[in-house]
C-alpha cells in the first residue's frame, strides 16, 4: 500500500495567535505544490485562529493534548469535544513530555484515543523508550507495553484511524536523533505488532511518523527508511523557512 507521506508540526508551548495566524499563511504559500499532508500541533489558544487560517490551505491544525474525560469538574483540562469545536482536526496523546512532567499513564493515553475517536479527531500516539531503556535493550518491550496499552480491546476498524509516532524519549530536543537503522528496527517492529495483533490491513493503513530532533538536514533521510511513513517535527516547525524546506522534500 502506497501512503501520502505525513508531517507533523508540534509547536509545544511557542507562538502568539498573530504569529501563527502568519506563519500557516507563509508555509502554505512556500509549499503549494508539497507530495506531504501538513499538520501542526499548536497550544490550545490558537486553535480557532489557526484553524481559521488553515481553512484556505490544506494544512491541518490540532492540540497537544486532550482530556481523558468527556466532559465536568476538570478545572484547567480542554476536551476533545471543545478541541473539535474550535476547528481541531487531531491531537497529539502520550507525548514524553507530558508522560514524564505531567505523570500521564497508560491508561490515561488509552481513555484520551477513544475520547478522540469518539469526536473524530484523529489520535496521534506517541511512544518511545528512554535513554536507559535503548542502553539496557529494551526499545522493543517499551514499544510493545506503550502500545499494546493504548490501544487495548480496540478493534481492527478503530485502529485505521490511528498515527503512531515513534520519538525515542532522548532525542527530543538534546539535538540527538537515532540513525536511520534505529528507526528502521523500531518502525518494522511497530508494523508487525500491529500486524499480528490487528492485522495487515489495519496495520498498512496506519502512519508510523519518526520523531526526536527531525530537521532540515535529516529529515530525508528518516522518510527514506521503509515504514517510515513520515516525520513529527519539534524545533524545526517553528522556523518557516526551515519547516517549508521539509515539507517541500521529495520521499
Amino acid at each position: 500500500m502506497i501512503k501520502q507521506s505525513l508531517i507533523i508540526g508540534n509547536w509545544k508551548m511557542h507562538k502568539t495567535i498573530k504569529e501563527a495566524e502568519k506563519f500557516i499563511a507563509e508555509v502554505n504559500h512556500q509549499t503549494k505544490e508539497s507530495p506531504f499532508t501538513v499538520m501542526i500541533a499548536v497550544p490550545y489558544p490558537f486553535l480557532y485562529a489557526a484553524s481559521n487560517v488553515a481553512k484556505k490551505t490544506n494544512i491541518a491544525i490540532g492540540s497537544q493534548n486532550i482530556c481523558e474525560h468527556r466532559e465536568g469538574p476538570f478545572t484547567g483540562e480542554v476536551s476533545a469535544k471543545m478541541v473539535k469545536d474550535a476547528g481541531g482536526k487531531f491531537s497529539l496523546i502520550g507525548h514524553s513530555e507530558r508522560r514524564k512532567h505531567y505523570h500521564e499513564t497508560d491508561g490515561q493515553v488509552h481513555q484520551k484515543i477513544l475520547r478522540a475517536l469518539e469526536e473524530k479527531l484523529t489520535p496521534v500516539l506517541c511512544v518511545g523508550e528512554s535513554l536507559d531503556e535503548r542502553r539496557e535493550e529494551k526499545t522493543k518491550e517499551v514499544l510493545s507495553h506503550q502500545i499494546t496499552r493504548a490501544l487495548l480491546d480496540f478493534s481492527k476498524d478503530q485502529i485505521k484511524h490511528l498515527v503512531i509516532a515513534y520519538e525515542p524519549v532522548w532525542a527530543i530536543g538534546t539535538g540527538k536523533s537515532a540513525t536511520p537503522e534505529m528507526a528502521e528496527e523500531a518502525h518494522q517492529f511497530i508494523y508487525e505488532l500491529l500486524q499480528t495483533k490487528f492485522g495487515k490491513d489495519a496495520a498498512d493503513s496506519t502512519f508510523i511518523l519518526y520523531g526526536g530532533s527531525v530537521n532540515i538536514d535529516n529529515a530525508a533521510q528518516f522518510m527514506q527508511v521503509a515504514h517510515v511513513d513520515g516525520v513529527l517535527i519539534g524545533g524545526a516547525s517553528l522556523d518557516v523557512s526551515n519547516f517549508a524546506k521539509i515539507i517541500s522534500l521529495r520521499k
